[in-house]
C-alpha cells in the first residue's frame, strides 16, 4: 500500500500530498511531530517544467541564451540596477543540464538560476555591461519535441539601461513584460531618427589598439586614415538636406566589429558605410574597391582581405566566438536578401562615382564574408580607399585635397543611391 500511494504522490495536489505523508508515518509508527517536521518542509510541486538543455554564444555588443523545456513556459522579464541585472521569472522549473552548459560569456559575467519557491524559479544575468533584451521569444521545436526561449541581449548605454529599469512595471503579467522585446526592435544609446532622415553611419575601420595596416613609406598607422576619412564624410554631409551622418568611432578607441553593426543599427542607420586602407604583398597593385557582404568571396584577393579585416577582434582581445544568429523566419530571411541587393546597388553607385576620378583596381565591386557588413537589415559597404603598400597610394591617403575629393564623390554616390531607395520605400 505504501509504495502504491508513493507513486502516486507526484499526481496529487500539495494539501493532499502533505495529508499522504502524515498517513505515511503513522502508519510506519513515527511520530506526529516527525510528521509535522515533514509537513513544514519544502513541497517540489507537482508537476514542475523540465529545463533540459542551455547553450550561450555571443561576445561584447550581443549575446544569445537559449534554453530547451520539455513544455512551453511563460515568462517575465525585469530589469535591476546596481549591479545591473537582467531577471527571467519562471513556472516551477527543474534545471537538469549540466551547469558548464550556461557560463557566463559576452555580454554577462555571471548567470544564476534556480527555484524561488515551490511555484516558481528564476534566471538572474548579472551584466557585464548595461544590456537589454532584444528578443524573448518561447518558440515551438520542430517535430513537436518541446519549446526553447530564446534571449537575446543586446548592449545599451548605461542612461538607457536606467530607463528600462525606472519605466517598468513590477506588477505586469508575464505577456505584458515581454511586450515590446519582440524580434526586429531596435533601442540605443540615440533613438531612430523620426525626422524621415536618411541616416548614415560612417564606420573608420580599426581603432585603439588594434591599428591596422601602416604605411609602406611613413608607417601611418591605417587607424588613423580611417578616422580622417570618416571625419571628412561626415562634416561634407553636414550640408546635404535631409541626410544625417554620424560616425560609428569618433576617436582613437577600440570597437569590435559586432559593437560596430550594433551601434549602426541601434541608431537607426539607413546605410553604413566602413572605411579601410589595407596592405598587400604586391606592392605594385593599387587603387580603390568596394566590397559587399557574401557567404562566398569573389576572388581569393577578397577573401584573403576578408580574413584579415575579421580578426581585428582577435588583435582587440575580443573572443571569437560564434554569433548570435537571428531567431529564424521566412520575414528576415527576405530582409536579409533585399538589404544585400541594397548593399550592392550602393556599391555599383561608388564605383559610378569613381570612375575616371580615382583609380580602381580592376573589378572593383568585389564581395566576400566581412563582419562588419553582417547587419541583416542595414545596407553596408566597405570601401578599401587604397592599398598602404603602394607608395603613391599612400600618397594620396595621406593628402587632405584628396580626401575631400573622396567625401564630394561619396555624397554624389550616396544621393544618386538614395533617391531610388526612398522611392522602393527603403
Amino acid at each position: 500500500m505504501k509504495l502504491s500511494l508513493w507513486g502516486h504522490l507526484p499526481r496529487l495536489g500539495l494539501k493532499q500530498a502533505r495529508i499522504a505523508v502524515v498517513v505515511l508515518l503513522a502508519v510506519a509508527g513515527l511520530s506526529i511531530d516527525a510528521a509535522s517536521a515533514v509537513e513544514n518542509a519544502p513541497v517540489v510541486p507537482a508537476d514542475p517544467l523540465a529545463a533540459y538543455a542551455a547553450r550561450i554564444v555571443g561576445d561584447r555588443a550581443r549575446t544569445r541564451i537559449v534554453l530547451e523545456f520539455d513544455r512551453k513556459p511563460e515568462i517575465a522579464v525585469r530589469y535591476i540596477g546596481k549591479p545591473d541585472r537582467i531577471v527571467v521569472d519562471l513556472p516551477s522549473t527543474v534545471f537538469t543540464f549540466p551547469q558548464a552548459d550556461l557560463q557566463a560569456k559576452g555580454l554577462f559575467r555571471d548567470i544564476r538560476y534556480g527555484s524561488m519557491d515551490a511555484d516558481s524559479a528564476r534566471l538572474v544575468l548579472t551584466a557585464e555591461r548595461p544590456a537589454r533584451l532584444v528578443v524573448s521569444d518561447v518558440l515551438a521545436n520542430e517535430g513537436g519535441g518541446g519549446y526553447r526561449l530564446v534571449l537575446d541581449a543586446e548592449m545599451v548605454s548605461q542612461q538607457d539601461f536606467e530607463k528600462l529599469v525606472h519605466d517598468q512595471t513590477w506588477t505586469t503579467a508575464a505577456a505584458d513584460a515581454t511586450a515590446g522585446v519582440q524580434r526586429g526592435d531596435r533601442l540605443g544609446t540615440t533613438a531612430p531618427d523620426a525626422s524621415g532622415a536618411f541616416v548614415i553611419a560612417i564606420d573608420a575601420g580599426h581603432g585603439g589598439i588594434d591599428a591596422g595596416a601602416a604605411g609602406a613609406a611613413t608607417k601611418t598607422p591605417e587607424k588613423e586614415i580611417t578616422l580622417a576619412f570618416a571625419k571628412a564624410l561626415a562634416e561634407r554631409l553636414k550640408g546635404e538636406a535631409g541626410i544625417e551622418a554620424f560616425l560609428v568611432r569618433e576617436g582613437d578607441e577600440f570597437l569590435s566589429l559586432s559593437e560596430r553593426v550594433t551601434i549602426a543599427r541601434q541608431r537607426g542607420a539607413n546605410l553604413l558605410v566602413s572605411f579601410h586602407a589595407d596592405t598587400l604583398r604586391q606592392n605594385n597593385i593599387r587603387g580603390a574597391t568596394v566590397y559587399t557582404i557574401s557567404d562566398k568571396a569573389s576572388d581569393r584577393m577578397a577573401e584573403d582581405l576578408a580574413e584579415r579585416e575579421n580578426l581585428s577582434d582577435a588583435v582587440g582581445g575580443v573572443s571569437l566566438s560564434a554569433e548570435p544568429a537571428e531567431v529564424s523566419d521566412i520575414l528576415l530571411d527576405l530582409t536579409r536578401r533585399e538589404t544585400q541587393a541594397f548593399s550592392i546597388s550602393m556599391a555599383d553607385s561608388v564605383v559610378k562615382s569613381f570612375e575616371g576620378q580615382v583609380q580602381l583596381i580592376n573589378n572593383p565591386h568585389r564581395y566576400a564574408g566581412f563582419r562588419v557588413l553582417q547587419a541583416h537589415d542595414v545596407p553596408s559597404i566597405l570601401l578599401e580607399l587604397g592599398f598602404l603598400s603602394n607608395k603613391d597610394d599612400e600618397k594620396l591617403l595621406l593628402d587632405p585635397a584628396w580626401r575631400v575629393k573622396i567625401a564630394d564623390l561619396l555624397a554624389a554616390a550616396i544621393k544618386r543611391y538614395r533617391v531610388p531607395v526612398v522611392a522602393n520605400g527603403g
